[in-house]
């Protein structure tokens, strides 16, 4: 006996973050439940080059994306150190209010710098950013690194250290939901 052939249809998904919606193709809503989408950030952050990572999940009738990561591309970074910099960077897991996430902040300095500072810079971002993430939701916490919000309050903080000519968090990711 012939089968019947089924046709992929595309199913609408919100992004709340972001307040965007976009489209995936597959037979039913529930092939979609828990899939991973990667979404190009790069014209909406003028430029910088980011790519974010949401989980799809079925939430009733509707298709919502929780954010998962958000990575600053190499090439972008590449491009911002210049000769006669330092950069300087980390890795480290913090909690927020309702997840663990694995952060890397990404600096670059004005000039070329002693050990020291920026051994000092690490450490005073890494304190900043643990604090920051204490009492904050994920979904603000990602809200706030596309707005751009963190960084700019992060560079402003460790101007008291060294001035900065550029202060990102290269990756966000979330690494267990409580």
């Amino acid at each position: 006996m012939a089968q019947a052939k089924r046709k992929k249809r595309f199913f609408d998904i919100e992004l709340p973050i972001i307040n965007k919606e976009t489209q995936l193709q597959a037979f039913e809503e529930e092939e979609l439940d828990g899939r991973f989408v990667n979404y190009d950030l790069t014209r909406m952050l003028k430029g910088k080059s980011a790519v974010f990572q949401v989980l799809v999940k079925l939430e009733g009738k509707k298709l919502v994306a929780f954010p998962r990561q958000i990575k600053v591309l190499p090439y972008f970074i590449r491009r911002m150190v210049r000769k006669g910099t330092n950069y300087v960077e980390d890795s480290f897991t913090a909690e927020a209010k309702d997840a663990v996430v694995q952060v890397k902040p990404f600096m670059v300095t004005r000039r070329k710098v002693p050990r020291s500072i920026r051994g000092m810079l690490r450490n005073k971002a890494k304190e900043e950013i643990i604090n920051y993430l204490k009492d904050k939701k994920i979904e603000t916490v990602f809200e706030d690194i596309i707005r751009n919000d963190l960084q700019k309050n992060l560079s402003i903080s460790l101007k008291k250290v060294y001035p900065l000519s550029l202060c990102e968090i290269r990756i966000i990711k979330v690494v267990k939901n409580k």
